[in-house]
């Protein structure tokens, strides 16, 4: 009676199908056990940068103005000339106009000029806003200030569009993929745990460094295609480091599967999240130290249960068998009853506690 394992049957169940729960519940979705057992022990962290750690779509991420024209009046004139483009650059300045809320005017005589850009006339203003090919088509000079701005966008890797009146330049905005909000807290949860942060991408040097420096990521690994993504993963494990990867698309899946635990973006293709031993339901990448959190949970709370599960045992076996039986200490077989009822009850009490890890 003493000996029976249903505590030891339960110890381990219990706490898988929690954990589970627990992750769904949190927007983790665990598809093979072995990836969120794994994910305690990682070591460095990759991170494709493309619908990863950005949004995959084009904003502004910088304005420069002349004087006596403010940021947000320049954001919503330009956005008025952009409005009935179909370029996705265009359209990046739209939404950026859109999500500062600000108050688009409208725009007549739209015109598309190919190779250069668009024109429209605001409000009375006959505004040109494109490329480096627009300045050079209207021969238009940049006061020093635009010109750096200009500069500054080339050194990042990023595109610089310029507002034009006329002749005159009045802004620069500077466009790129705009990094997630939610990808700098995520990438400090990370340091926080004491894991590297590694970003992989196929743009340009100039591009990733900027994003890199931006988010405070440790490692960089830019131009590299697609056929090489799963190398550098193996490059980093024969370091003796376990690694996980998070990717949302079809060339991230071979990665994905090298990789010691594969978390996959929940919104990105069918192929990725097939590869994934976790996917991010809600494509949050604040939930990849969550993984970790409630990997390493999960396995405390294992532990605890199989000593629950066994430590009585230890001392109570012995007992029942009589070890100190010439000493006149029995343990009565309704206290073993106790015993074994108890164990498996601390086990199911200590399982449930694992609903109020916060992740």
């Amino acid at each position: 009676m003493i000996a029976c394992p249903h505590a030891l049957g339960l110890a381990i169940p219990l706490v898988v199908a929690i954990s589970t729960t627990l992750g769904a519940r949190n927007g983790l979705l665990v598809r093979d056990r072995r990836g969120l057992e794994e994910a305690r022990n990682v070591d460095a962290v990759f991170f494709d940068k493309t619908g990863t750690l950005t949004r995959g779509e084009f904003r502004v991420v910088e304005i420069t103005t002349r004087e006596g024209l403010t940021h947000d009046q320049a954001l919503a004139l330009a956005a008025a000339v952009e409005r009935d483009s179909e370029h996705t650059i265009a359209q990046g300045i739209v939404k950026s106009a859109e999500e500062q809320r600000l108050s688009i005017p409208k725009a007549e005589r739209f015109q598309a000029i190919p190779g250069h850009g668009v024109q429209a006339v605001v409000g009375g203003r006959d505004l040109q806003v494109g490329g480096p090919a627009l300045l050079r088509r209207l021969n238009a000079a940049t006061d020093p200030v635009l010109a750096a701005a200009i500069a500054r966008a080339a050194s990042r890797g990023q595109t610089a569009i310029t507002m034009i009146e006329h002749t005159t330049p009045l802004a620069v905005f500077a466009v790129a993929d705009a990094i997630r909000a939610e990808s700098r807290e995520a990438v400090d949860r990370l340091h926080a745990l004491g894991i590297e942060v590694i970003m992989m991408t196929g743009d340009a040097q100039a591009v990733a460094n900027a994003v890199a420096q931006d988010l405070g990521i440790d490692t960089v690994f830019a131009e590299v295609l697609p056929e090489q993504k799963a190398s550098m993963i193996q490059k980093v494990q024969q370091e003796g480091k376990r690694v996980a990867m998070v990717g949302d698309g079809v060339n991230d899946a071979p990665a994905l599967v090298t990789a010691d635990v594969g978390i996959a973006i929940g919104a990105g293709t069918d192929v990725a999240v097939e590869a994934g031993d976790v996917v991010l339901v809600r494509s949050d990448p604040r939930d990849v130290p969550r993984i970790v959190a409630l990997s390493k949970a999960t396995y405390r709370k294992m532990i605890q249960n199989l000593w629950w599960a066994a430590g009585y045992n230890i001392v109570a076996i012995p007992l029942a068998a009589g070890v100190l039986a010439p000493w006149g200490i029995v343990l009565h077989p309704a206290i073993g009853a106790v015993l074994m009822s108890m164990s498996t009850v601390v086990v199911a009490i200590n399982a449930q506690l694992l609903r109020r890890v916060r992740l």
